[in-house]
């Protein structure tokens, strides 16, 4: 496998370990950002009102193509927290509706649902996962115990945060489908990491996030909204798209689009980023990496005394691996590892759990793998942090 560590900004004496939150932006995607960022800045107007609506239109295409949507099925937003404000702030939710959820989602999500479900007096329904879990079928079954007759929507992460599980959306949504209901799929770890074909997924609403696996600047995502749903989504910014004097073929991208003045380039870069892949032959890479995160979880595991939260394989496991982990201060435990040993890696909160979570890509090598057990290794026998 080539070595790519040097396409990257990131520091070189910190062992970066992850990836998964807010990714790594590779260097040419980086040089075209700064590119756009000085266009801006020497004719802010020309590149606010003229071009930059074509440079967005640039990106949709190449992003629609990427994930198998029509460029006008897209949106830019911020992150995928923001996308699901959309959607949340703009489904007609009555009393006694449920939003059929798990428990391992994302917390920024979960506040979301929760907040709007409450205004509503509808019920967000955090289905309690039991792990480890034991196969696809296993975690379906779990899944759907937690559907009612007064269930409207599914919505479910592609790939966990803190447990960094990869779910079966693709068969999940399909039987969501079978059952009438609306589904929306959050797949912040999924683009450039996992292969997203929303098609094929059969989702009807999908968030991802392209400043973490996709390697474009901070603050890069998409909402993918299904055509007959696009129009009962408002704008969180109400601005010049909202009753338009020069109304565009499509009041999706109108609401959605342009809300105000705002540096977007980093959305323009995508494209970029996109070549950048295909250039270092991608899937290959991802290939290696999945291998190298799956080959360490059997020794991580040993180390922290736990075992793996699914079979470690391509079903659940992709570049992101954590475990549960003893230790009665989490945020102390992340210090250390950072401020003592220059490991950049999450102890990450889900519930009652705790859980360290390591992602590997293209910034990384064996090397890094070592110096995260021999500091473990270390921090168990010259701590309290981690409790055996």
């Amino acid at each position: 496998m080539q070595d790519l560590s040097s396409q990257f900004l990131v520091r070189k004496d910190i062992t970066y370990l992850n990836y998964g939150s807010f990714g790594a932006c590779a260097k040419p995607v980086f040089e075209r950002y700064q590119q756009y960022q000085l266009e801006l800045e020497q004719e802010a107007v020309q590149f606010i009102t003229v071009n930059g609506p074509k440079y967005l239109e640039q990106s949709r295409t190449a992003l629609g193509n990427y994930i198998n949507c029509h460029q006008d099925d897209v949106v830019f937003v911020p992150n995928p927290s923001y996308a699901v404000n959309i959607v949340a702030k703009s489904f007609d939710l009555k009393p006694g509706d449920e939003i059929l959820s798990t428990n391992l989602e994302y917390g920024a999500c979960d506040r979301t649902w929760s907040y709007y479900c409450k205004k509503a007096g509808a019920v967000y329904k955090r289905q309690p996962i039991r792990l480890p879990l034991i196969s696809k079928e296993d975690f379906i079954e779990q899944f759907f115990q937690g559907l009612t007759t007064k269930t409207r929507m599914v919505f479910i992460s592609q790939i966990t945060s803190a447990t960094g599980l990869r779910f079966p959306v693709e068969e999940i949504c399909a039987i969501a489908k079978e059952k009438g209901l609306i589904t929306f799929v959050d797949g912040a770890h999924g683009p450039g990491h996992v292969p997203v074909d929303v098609q094929a997924m059969q989702a009807d609403m999908y968030t991802g996030a392209c400043h973490k696996w996709m390697m474009t600047p901070k603050g890069s995502s998409f909402l993918y909204v299904k055509k007959e749903f696009q129009s009962w989504l408002d704008p969180l910014t109400v601005s010049w798209g909202y009753d338009a004097i020069h109304p565009s073929h499509s009041q999706f991208l109108d609401y959605h689009q342009m809300q105000g003045t705002r540096d977007f380039s980093a959305f323009l870069t995508i494209p970029d980023a996109i070549a950048f892949m295909e250039k270092h032959d991608w899937v290959n890479v991802a290939a290696h990496y999945r291998k190298l995160t799956q080959d360490h979880a059997a020794e991580f595991c040993r180390l922290l005394q736990t075992e793996p939260l699914a079979p470690v394989t391509d079903d659940f496991i992709a570049q992101l691996f954590s475990a549960k982990i003893k230790t009665a201060e989490p945020e102390k435990l992340q210090k250390h590892l950072f401020n003592e040993y220059k490991i950049e890696i999450p102890v990450m909160r889900q519930g009652e759990d705790i859980y360290l979570r390591y992602s590997l890509h293209a910034i990384n090598s064996q090397q890094d793998m070592d110096k995260l057990f021999n500091a473990i290794a270390a921090i168990k026998k010259t701590t309290n942090l981690i409790e055996s």
